[in-house]
């Protein structure tokens, strides 16, 4: 079984914003990324998909409708693949929130909510769910998986067998593709690609 998760494009908001759950637009065109996209997807030898499932947010919706439309597969939307809700703390630049509440959440990292949106816990439970549900249809490999950045460290974390504080260490561009495989026989999955 493979899964090739993909990497929203860059939006169009400057850096160092936190925008979680907030539906923000994106920087350029969906149908230029998707057309890099995919002769980058050609050059690594990724398989086409039989299936392609996004995050309903425009920054990974717009990019995957594109490719559903290049491959000629059905694509399905789902709000488990969501980025995380920072609550209170969206849409805000991350050094303009108040370092005490960062503090605390850094402090207990799996369960604070300071900013009042999920803790990592429940962001990582609403993952496994999709994963969980994913992993049961063979019939749906390859799938292409157009999602955020924490969707994706929180897949590698739990199917790699690796600490989730780990994954946030490496590095994951934008349209960044990380390819999994899951070996039918021993049902146990691999990293193929890794920011690629």
């Amino acid at each position: 079984m493979d899964i090739v998760l993909i990497r929203h494009p860059a939006v169009a908001l400057e850096a160092g914003v936190c925008y979680g759950h907030s539906d923000v637009a994106l920087a350029e065109d969906a149908e230029i990324s998707s057309d890099a996209l995919a002769l980058k997807l050609a050059t690594l030898q990724v398989p086409a998909p039989r299936v392609l499932m996004s995050s309903p947010l425009t920054r990974c919706s717009a990019l995957a409708t594109e490719l559903a439309s290049a491959f000629g597969c059905v694509i399905s939307h789902d709000d488990r693949l969501k980025e995380m809700d920072f609550g209170d703390w969206e849409t805000q630049r991350w050094d303009a929130i108040d370092r005490e509440l960062l503090d605390a959440w850094a402090a207990n990292f799996e369960h604070a909510r300071a900013h009042g949106g999920e803790s990592v816990a429940q962001f990582v439970t609403r993952v496994r769910a999709w994963l969980d549900a994913f992993a049961q249809t063979r019939e749906l490999s390859p799938a292409y998986v157009v999602t955020h950045a924490g969707v994706m460290r929180v897949i590698a974390s739990l199917v790699l067998d690796v600490q989730l504080e780990g994954c946030l260490r490496w590095s994951l561009d934008m349209t960044g593709i990380v390819w999994l495989r899951r070996d039918d026989e021993t049902q146990q999955w691999s990293l193929v690609r890794w920011n690629a």
